[in-house]
């Protein structure tokens, strides 16, 4: 790599970064195949996949520079160093973008056949995948492109495809009818993870349902109760047999309710009675399914009431909700209410409309049932997983917080309601009802009665189902793909790192898949990163105004700076408060760099690194170097990167910035002391840049490359240099 010899007194970030990456990239040794042969033992880090057609932004900056450091910082230690990239169709997400798209132009996917869009949504995709891609490479990622894979790749589809068929033919995978978070907008049932809760003050309606006063938020749902539900030891009502029958007067009318005891029921809370409505309630219908109750849907899945509401059929809910409430006030049937009620309201986070819970025809694994081969249950097999250190998780919080998770887990419904993702592999035949997994879509008759009235299952999957496969479903796909032998050489990884706020939704659920799959754990390390806050701690949004955008830095203060900024001073799983100001003080930190770099290098002027400490000053700064490089290891190797980044940053600037440079000076003019003081001072330099390397990759390599031209060091690249050994 060609370099101007001499150092311009200024660092410009906007001369060197995308030259430097290029040049990286020639070398080709973000393979880890194509590595100098010091380096044989793997090490591997899967990257999070981020949406193929998401704009960066400053989370995606936390975790390319966390895993870069990590990855950099073993491949300086000689390890055969793979970070997997690839990007994720992200399912629900995209396709909301894309409704939103289609929207401006007077269209809706209500009104195309579904290979129709899904085409349009891929393209839509495949035209935006670059600018994620390029983004990670801005942002220093030196991952191995050439074995960049996208969660829709068919290879990966043939991983997923095989792991259901299998999961289903253990009887893992069940078809079933349950609640779920139903967005009426956009006609799909969403995981927690895709909804939010917003509190507000709305009224809570105590209402007079014969003998009993009962409470509701939601008076819309109450047409269908027939079930009146109270504590077994609520001495209040202790009179009311189970099962005993009730005539009362309700909504529409005169209707018969059954008495029901049930300890599911707080005591506490308004006066200890409540109806029940199952199809629309996951207390209520948890009861109903324990004690094998009715249930009855009254809001349809576009959330408007059904005819059971009689006049107010066809109603939106919020809109009935008021009149409801004045016809059961005109029957005498409002006891009170209470205008001040306090409670959590679930909406789809990306719309905002209200979540209709619904009962739904789902696909789902079954988390705790013991495999046909004696194996453990999924869930099991996760704890188990921790409890035997095979998988360890950084900090000991998240790792109590995971098996609380896993103390209250419920079966994972898989399959969602929208267009854009991996197809549901089956089909069921219509005259016979049997139901036939066909991965290869080749099954053309019912083997069972020999029909060809076959349909196709219409939902996808549940993205998480696919990216919980991920670790091992990338090797393997590149093995299919490149005829490699990845699955072999590189699989269990060594390190998962993601947002903690994932760390059940897709981190336990990698561990589960990978022991059932492969009988072994995707990954020995957890390192779980927190959220990026404003430097008040306040969450960023656009309607704030604090948002920072990751390339606008990037092109002010340079990639080294933010990345430094980004790690400095933030522990795993704690979320970090981001200002400009700090950001810029990291800028003025890589010139200061810059100008100890260009000192040296004026006084320097052979590569011989046989020096001995001749004075206190000389004595002072090999041993606060030889402290920071062990320190800077013992931090790297227990992934305390903050810890390391601040010792790295206070020996650069005060010990041998302030300290040393300018002992140094005096020592220069002194004929005896002149050429071990070279010698030191470029020793202090390359130990430097190889410290700061993986924080600070694209200057710590600029300056490389002149010490190189210089012939004052012999690596030929410092990315694959070797750490500082103290």
């Amino acid at each position: 790599m060609e370099q101007n010899s001499e150092l311009p007194k200024a660092y410009d970030h906007t001369q060197v970064e995308t030259k430097i990456y290029e040049a990286w990239q020639k070398t080709g040794y973000f393979n880890p195949d194509k590595l100098p042969e010091r380096h044989v033992e793997p090490y591997v880090i899967t990257m999070p996949p981020p949406n193929a057609n998401a704009p960066m932004h400053l989370g995606h900056a936390l975790f390319v520079t966390i895993e870069d450091i990590i990855i950099r910082y073993q491949r300086m230690q000689g390890k055969k160093a793979l970070w997997q990239p690839g990007t994720d169709h992200a399912g629900f997400e995209t396709q909301v973008v894309f409704e939103k798209k289609l929207d401006k132009e007077g269209r809706s996917r209500f009104k195309m056949q579904r290979e129709e869009f899904y085409k349009e949504c891929w393209d839509f995709v495949q035209s935006n995948k670059h600018i994620t891609e390029n983004g990670l490479k801005r942002l220093g990622a030196s991952c191995d492109w050439d074995r960049n894979i996208f969660t829709l790749d068919p290879e990966i589809i043939k991983v997923v495809y095989q792991t259901f068929a299998q999961m289903h033919k253990d009887g893992l995978i069940y078809r079933g009818e349950r609640l779920g978070n139903w967005c009426s907008k956009h006609q799909t049932a969403l995981s927690d993870l895709e909804t939010k809760y917003e509190e507000r003050i709305e009224p809570f309606y105590y209402l007079k349902y014969g003998p009993f006063v009962i409470g509701t938020s939601r008076p819309e749902t109450k047409f269908g109760d027939k079930y009146v539900v109270m504590h077994p030891d609520d001495a209040r009502y202790a009179k009311y047999k189970h099962g005993e029958k009730i005539d009362l007067e309700w909504i529409n009318g005169p209707i018969t309710a059954t008495i029901i005891k049930d300890s599911a029921v707080d005591m506490e809370f308004g006066t200890g009675v409540m109806t029940i409505t199952p199809s629309h309630d996951p207390v209520d219908f948890e009861i109903a399914e324990r004690l094998d109750l009715e249930k009855e849907q009254i809001i349809d899945m576009r959330g408007k009431l059904l005819p059971i509401a009689g006049e107010f059929s066809g109603m939106k809910i919020l809109e009935a909700r008021p009149k409801i409430i004045e016809k059961l006030a005109g029957k005498g049937l409002v006891d009170h209410v209470d205008d001040k009620y306090k409670h959590n309201v679930q909406m789809c986070y990306k719309c905002n409309t209200l979540i209709e819970p619904q009962i739904i025809p789902q696909w789902y694994v079954a988390m705790t049932k013991t495999l046909p081969d004696g194996r453990p249950a999924l869930r099991d097999m996760a704890v188990n997983a921790i409890k035997n250190g095979e998988v360890k998780i950084v900090t000991e919080k998240f790792e109590k917080i995971f098996m609380h998770w896993m103390e209250n887990l419920r079966d994972w419904p898989i399959s969602r309601q929208i267009w854009w993702g991996i197809p549901i592999p089956v089909k069921y035949c219509t005259d016979c009802k049997e139901v036939l997994v066909d991965t290869e879509d080749k099954i053309q008759s019912c083997p069972k009665c020999s029909s060809q009235n076959l349909v196709r299952d219409p939902d996808t999957f549940d993205t998480w189902f696919s990216s919980g496969q991920w670790p091992y479903a990338t090797l393997m796909a590149n093995d299919a793909k490149r005829g490699t032998k990845d699955m072999e050489k590189y699989f269990p990884t060594q390190v998962m790192e993601t947002g903690w706020d994932i760390l059940f939704f897709w981190v336990a659920r990698m561990v589960m898949f990978s022991y059932y799959k492969t009988g072994k754990p995707p990954f020995e390390n957890v390192y779980l990163h927190g959220l990026v806050r404003d430097k008040d701690r306040q969450k960023m949004s656009k309607s704030k105004g604090n948002v920072i955008d990751p390339l606008g830095v990037i092109d002010t203060y340079g990639t080294d700076a933010l990345r430094f900024a980004l790690v400095f001073s933030t522990a795993a799983g704690n979320d970090i408060p981001l200002a400009e100001d700090k950001i810029k003080g990291m800028k003025h930190f890589a010139n200061k760099l810059w100008n100890i770099a260009r000192f040296i290098m004026t006084n320097v002027s052979e590569s011989d690194y046989t020096f001995e400490a001749q004075t206190d000053a000389d004595k002072a700064i090999l041993e606060a170097l030889e402290k920071t490089v062990q320190n800077a290891t013992k931090n790297l190797d227990s992934f305390m990167l903050h810890e390391a980044a601040q010792e790295i940053y206070q020996f650069t600037w005060r010990e041998l910035a302030d300290v040393y440079l300018e002992k140094s000076k005096e020592q220069l003019k002194d004929e005896k002391l002149k050429a071990n003081t070279e010698k030191i001072l470029l020793h202090q330099l390359v130990w430097t840049l190889k410290l700061l390397h993986p924080f600070m990759p694209f200057i710590t390599e600029h300056i490389w490359q002149i010490l190189r031209e210089k012939s004052l060091v012999k690596t030929d690249w410092l990315m694959v240099a070797d750490w500082p050994k103290s």
